[in-house]
């Protein structure tokens, strides 16, 4: 008897050869998992935006044209995606500021200030627009000092802006952290000693590394901006064409039971955000291929 065959022979009953053990995996196999992941995508995401789409299409078109582009709308879409935009921006730059520091920084008080980060996330929106004007408010606690100098910080578009930049920073915090912690210092200890200053090495080296998780957390911010609604009604002060955003023409809508005249302007903005997030998913792949090669 062969030395291979006298070993199967030895082998414990009960014992699984090596080639099974490895092929098992912790999750059940590929067409139950796609079946449970396509499922839970249709209830979550797909059935409710096709029964958003098919109210929509009960309107004519000219009455579709006509509940998405009157003058009041317009002025709400133009806010709504200006000031997420604005407020995105704003967010990115200071969203990695405050990354950088708590990851490449030790100082008192680091812990604490690493939860307050998350405070936008817990926070209900509500309380959180109540809270903002009534620091900014012109009888507020800051208010009430930038108001005799003739800067207005509530109940106007800068509101609106500056709620919005409250509740999207730790959607940049969050995404850009992680990555600048998994740098490898190494390589720019070696740009370093190569002769490259700080900010050379921080343009060739770092940023290029955590470029895509910062549009991450860009497009995230932005996109939560698009569709915040609590924190922000009570500091805009809601002006028609002036302060009012377009959920909130959406909630008036479906106060006056235009439910039809509601999905209209939802699915304009479903559409508007839906284009935006292609283009910067497009920016992300082109910064990944890019850094690949």
């Amino acid at each position: 008897m062969s030395g291979s065959s006298a070993g199967a022979l030895a082998a414990p009953a009960g014992a699984t050869p090596a080639r099974r053990t490895g092929s098992r995996r912790v999750l059940p196999g590929f067409n139950i998992t796609l079946g449970y992941a396509l499922l839970y995508l249709s209830l979550v995401v797909l059935i409710p935006l096709s029964a958003l789409v098919f109210k929509t299409l009960t309107l004519s078109w000219p009455q579709f044209w006509e509940a998405v582009s009157s003058p009041r709308v317009l002025a709400s879409y133009r806010l709504t995606f200006g000031a997420s935009l604005i407020a995105a921006v704003v967010n990115a730059f200071f969203g990695l500021l405050v990354a950088w520091v708590l990851v490449r920084y030790e100082f008192p008080g680091k812990k604490i200030v690493d939860a307050l980060v998350d405070l936008p996330f817990a926070l209900p929106t509500a309380v959180a627009g109540i809270a903002l004007t009534a620091l900014l408010a012109g009888n507020g606690w800051i208010g009430q000092y930038l108001e005799p100098l003739g800067i207005q910080l509530a109940y106007n578009p800068n509101g609106v802006v500056i709620a919005l930049i409250f509740i999207g920073l730790p959607f940049v915090v969050r995404t850009v952290q992680p990555v600048l912690e998994d740098t490898e210092k190494e390589l720019e200890e070696a740009a370093m000693c190569l002769g490259a200053t700080r900010w050379q090495t921080f343009a060739r080296v770092i940023f290029p590394a955590i470029a895509p998780a910062l549009l991450t957390g860009f497009a995230m911010a932005f996109a939560r901006a698009v569709g915040e609604y609590g924190s922000v009604i009570f500091i805009a002060g809601n002006m028609p064409m002036v302060s009012e955003i377009t959920p909130l023409i959406i909630i008036g809508k479906l106060e006056q039971y235009d439910y039809a005249g509601a999905t209209a302007v939802a699915v304009v903005m479903l559409a508007i955000s839906f284009v935006l997030l292609l283009v910067i998913n497009g920016l992300q792949a082109w910064q990944r291929k890019r850094a690949g090669a």
